[in-house]
C-alpha cells in the first residue's frame, strides 16, 4: 500500500477505498507543503483519468503554489477497483482519498479541485465539508438538479467560452447566480479541454491558491 513520501517529491500506489483499492499519485512542492490539494478527474466512461492534462496542470499549479497535490483514479479506472457509480460513489472515493492523505501527511486540507465530471464531484465533496478553496474547470451544471450548492469555500470557476462538451452558457449563468459570488473566469476562445491554454489555466489557479489557507 502507498505510503506518504518523506524523502522524494512524487509517489504512486494504492490505498483502500470504499469499493476496493484506489490508485493515487502524490506530488510535493520543493519546500515543506503549506497544505493539501485534492484534484478530481473527468468522466470515467469518457476516458477521464488522473493523468488527464488539465488535471495534471491543476496539480502542477498546486505544487507551484506550495501545496501537496493528490490525484487519483475513480473506481473502475486504471488500477482502481470497483465500477462506475454515476457520480455518487465517486464522491465517496474522493472523500476516502482526502481522508487518507490528511492522515498520512499530517497536513491540513487547503483545496479541492476538479475538471468536468471531476468538478461536479469536487463541488459535492466541498458541499459536505467545505475546504478553504474550491477550483472547478469546465463545470457542468447539468449534473445537478435544481439550485447548485454553494459551499463556504473561496471558489474559482474557470470556463472556456467555446466549450462544446457542456452547456457552457447555462453553467456559467448558474454559477454566477450563486451567493456569495463565485470568482468566474472565462478563457475566451477556449474549448472544453483548454487546448493551447493550459499555461493560462496554471497561472490562474496559482494566483487563486496563493490566497488559500494552508
Amino acid at each position: 500500500m502507498l505510503e506518504w513520501p518523506d524523502d522524494k517529491t512524487h509517489a504512486s500506489g494504492l490505498i483502500p477505498g470504499p469499493a476496493g483499492d484506489l490508485q493515487v499519485d502524490i506530488d510535493l512542492p520543493d519546500d515543506t507543503p503549506r497544505g493539501l490539494a485534492l484534484v478530481c478527474h473527468p468522466h470515467p466512461q469518457q476516458g477521464g483519468t488522473k493523468d488527464n492534462k488539465v488535471v495534471f496542470m491543476m496539480a502542477r499549479a498546486a505544487t507551484m503554489a506550495g501545496f501537496a497535490a493528490v490525484r487519483f483514479n475513480f473506481r473502475g479506472v486504471g488500477e482502481s477497483e470497483g465500477a462506475y457509480d454515476a457520480g455518487v460513489g465517486e464522491v465517496d472515493d474522493a472523500a476516502a482519498v482526502r481522508d487518507w492523505a490528511l492522515e498520512a501527511s499530517g497536513l491540513s486540507l487547503a483545496a479541492v479541485a476538479g475538471f468536468s465530471f471531476g468538478s461536479a464531484v469536487a463541488l459535492r465533496l466541498a458541499d459536505r465539508d467545505a475546504p478553504p478553496s474550491l477550483v472547478t474547470v469546465g463545470f457542468p451544471s447539468a449534473y445537478f438538479d435544481g439550485a447548485l450548492p454553494r459551499p463556504d469555500s473561496d471558489w474559482l470557476a474557470v470556463f472556456g467560452d467555446a466549450d462544446d462538451v457542456i452547456d457552457v452558457n447555462a453553467s456559467i449563468e448558474a454559477v454566477r447566480e450563486l451567493e456569495p459570488a463565485v470568482d468566474v473566469q472565462i478563457l475566451e476562445g477556449a474549448g472544453h479541454f483548454l487546448h493551447g491554454r493550459l499555461t493560462d489555466l496554471r497561472k490562474r489557479v496559482i494566483a487563486h491558491l496563493d490566497e488559500a489557507e494552508g
